[in-house]
């Protein structure tokens, strides 16, 4: 009995205590705001992630490396081609599928032998899809699969030369993974010609 009027002479204290320190604290909490979803917040990696010059530079080496070796200028692989009807907020999951592919039907193939950087790369690359795993999609998923769909046929049309195009555009893949999958993406995109 003596605990319950305790408590009962306490209860006001708590429930202001509550009211001016819990509730606000709860009302700034970084719950996502109306109209977004929390899948678009997961869809977000920090721009610190491309900025460090040593992993920029060995995936750029290792690209122009690949792009010498590439004898087809007409086709590209990774381009605005694989934003066609998709919406921005599913663009960072895209390139995060993108990657994924990349990383394990390119990179850890028999590749990695033929040029250097080729583990550190994919190392880079399998951290950042790692940070994406909860980026989800939202909307309708077709346009998505179909878009990537016809960059993986692309590249089986290509045979021998068809990883040797993906790894040269690996730069390219470095900039629209940014583009898509920072808060302040850079402007204007990668100036890699066709």
């Amino acid at each position: 009995m003596a605990s319950l009027q305790t408590f009962s002479r306490s209860f006001p204290g708590w429930v202001f205590f509550c009211c001016c320190c819990c509730l606000p604290l709860l009302l700034t909490s970084s719950l996502p705001l109306k109209g977004t979803s929390a899948a678009h917040h997961a869809c977000r990696l920090r721009k610190i992630n491309f900025q460090q010059p040593y992993i920029r530079n060995r995936t750029y080496t290792l690209a122009k490396m690949a792009s010498a070796s590439d004898k087809d200028t007409d086709n590209r692989l990774i381009g605005q081609q694989l934003f066609a009807n998709i919406r921005e907020n599913n663009r960072c999951y895209l390139m995060k599928r993108v990657v994924e592919f990349v990383v394990k039907d390119v990179l850890l193939t028999e590749v990695k032998n033929q040029y250097p950087y080729v583990e550190e790369v994919a190392q880079f690359l399998a951290s950042l899809t790692s940070e994406l795993s909860s980026c989800q999609f939202s909307g309708k998923r077709e346009h998505i699969e179909k878009n990537l769909e016809q960059m993986k046929n692309k590249m089986e049309q290509l045979g021998e030369n068809g990883k040797t195009k993906a790894i040269g555009e690996l730069d390219l893949l470095f900039d629209y993974m940014e583009n898509a999958c920072t808060d302040a993406p850079k402007k204007g995109g990668s100036k890699k010609k066709n």
